[in-house]
């Protein structure tokens, strides 16, 4: 079984399009999606829409969330910085109908049975869809995550770091963001997960996108500069 793990997209289509060139579809038994698939980049209807084309199953990531909010015309308090505020806006206003349907019939998390194991799509952690996991948190809240979910492969996105921990008989893993990472390497981030009989093996890849078609279509939607700034950079400037 060999499985595509995607995560943090951030509406950032020319990554997603880059990352599946380089790793085609059909090359894969499965795609999966740890969600914040929307916010920040300016393709949020074609990354949808590629989603629902592709039948990968998606979760719900936080930035999801406060979109579904303005969707049914409430506000949220967080984040309160202008550009950010203009983001979520800009792109609920934008999302056309069958994307809005879409991402409002998505769930928080998804638990898959394959060959023996228990896949578990959360976007923050098991317990909190908010949480940040990284390869350095405290081993003791790994161990208390195992003991927690009954799933022997976790997948998490949220924290935008690639790693893979095995914790006892659990493996956590996270394939980094598409979309929109933050390590000063504007590279999309995915991972391949291979599941045999007796192993699994995961592997990260980092992979060049033309930043300039998303630059061009910021400017075009007269987006906050400082996202274009971010792109180039990649890394969080807010």
């Amino acid at each position: 079984m060999k499985i595509l793990l995607l995560s943090d997209i951030h509406a950032n289509f020319p990554a997603l399009k880059a990352c599946i060139n380089f790793l085609p579809v059909d090359s894969f038994d499965a795609i999966y999606n740890c969600g914040d698939s929307l916010v920040y980049g300016p393709f949020p209807n074609q990354t949808l829409h590629w989603l629902q084309k592709n039948n990968v199953p998606t979760i719900l990531g936080n930035t999801d969330k406060k979109v579904i909010k303005l969707l049914k015309g409430l506000s949220f308090k967080k984040p309160q910085k202008e550009e950010k505020r203009v983001m979520y806006t800009w792109t609920a206003e934008q999302l056309n109908s069958s994307g809005k349907k879409y991402i409002r019939s998505l769930g928080k998390s998804m638990t898959f049975s394959i060959g023996g194991h228990i896949i578990g799509l959360f976007h923050g952690s098991p317990e909190h869809p908010n949480e940040f996991l990284f390869p350095d948190t405290n081993q003791q809240r790994f161990d208390e995550l195992a003991r927690y979910c009954p799933c022997d492969i976790i997948i998490t996105g949220h924290s935008h770091t690639p790693y893979h921990k095995h914790v006892g008989s659990t493996h956590f893993i996270n394939p980094g963001s598409v979309g929109r990472m933050f390590d000063s390497n504007p590279a999309a981030s995915c991972a391949v997960l291979t599941i045999k009989k007796h192993s699994i093996k995961l592997v990260h890849h980092r992979i060049s996108w033309p930043i300039q078609q998303t630059i061009k279509a910021l400017k075009k939607n007269k987006l906050p500069k400082i996202y274009q700034a971010m792109y180039l950079a990649g890394r969080k400037l807010n």
